[in-house]
């Protein structure tokens, strides 16, 4: 747990010595922790940030395999509809022309930029910037590009288009003969890899890492 810092001589100390408080606004030392340790805030308690092991090499192989997963899990069928004899299979792209089909444009652009442009946009800047650490090459983009990432996190909203979908199967399951697609899986295994991969990616290490001052952040 870090101590404060001297008010007497804070002034005097570098800025990358020190770490706020991002509840109480606490002005602290910052802590040299080991791998598995966390530092917490000595007047709240929050949790300012946990040194996780190997943070690059365990990140670029979650945001690999969320790639990977990215196109069935938005152009493969997430569920299959028989009524009345007719048959349509719905993926997340034909939702999406869907709704400007029917003159929703404004919202197809919506659905579209949340559930697949803004994922798709964080995964490659996370990409972008895990490779410039691990090669360590083009650290002033990689600053530039996770900055762009932090921006983006609000916008990516898989898990609300993910609970739209489980709410509409629950409704036509006794409408009509449903049966659900690989694409669910996927969507599902995508959105999974995205949360393991915010919880990995440990963000004072990046930044570290990035700034040239954690040569073994994916060690």
């Amino acid at each position: 747990m870090p101590d404060p810092a001297d008010s007497h001589g804070l002034s005097e100390l570098p800025l990358e010595t020190m770490v706020a408080c991002h509840e109480c606004d606490l002005l602290m030392l910052k802590p040299q922790l080991q791998s598995g340790e966390s530092a917490e805030c000595p007047r709240c308690g929050y949790e300012l940030y946990r040194h996780r092991h190997q943070v690059v090499r365990r990140s670029l192989a979650l945001v690999t395999a969320a790639l990977l997963l990215y196109v069935p899990a938005n152009f493969l069928p997430i569920m299959q509809l028989n009524l009345l004899g007719q048959s349509s299979q719905d993926t997340v792209w034909s939702g999406v022309l869907g709704l400007y089909g029917t003159g929703m444009q404004g919202i197809a652009v919506v659905v579209f930029l949340c559930s697949m442009g803004v994922p798709l946009l964080k995964l490659l800047c996370q990409l972008a910037v895990l490779l410039s650490i691990r090669w360590g090459i083009g650290r002033s983009y990689g600053l530039l590009l996770y900055r762009i990432y932090q921006h983006l996190r609000e916008w990516g909203m898989l898990e609300v288009y993910l609970m739209g979908t489980l709410v509409s199967i629950v409704k036509l399951i006794g409408l009509a003969d449903l049966s659900l697609g690989f694409g669910l899986a996927c969507f599902i295994g995508l959105l999974l890899l995205q949360v393991w991969l915010e919880v990995t990616m440990s963000p004072h290490q990046i930044w570290e890492a990035l700034s040239g001052e954690d040569a073994h952040a994916g060690h």
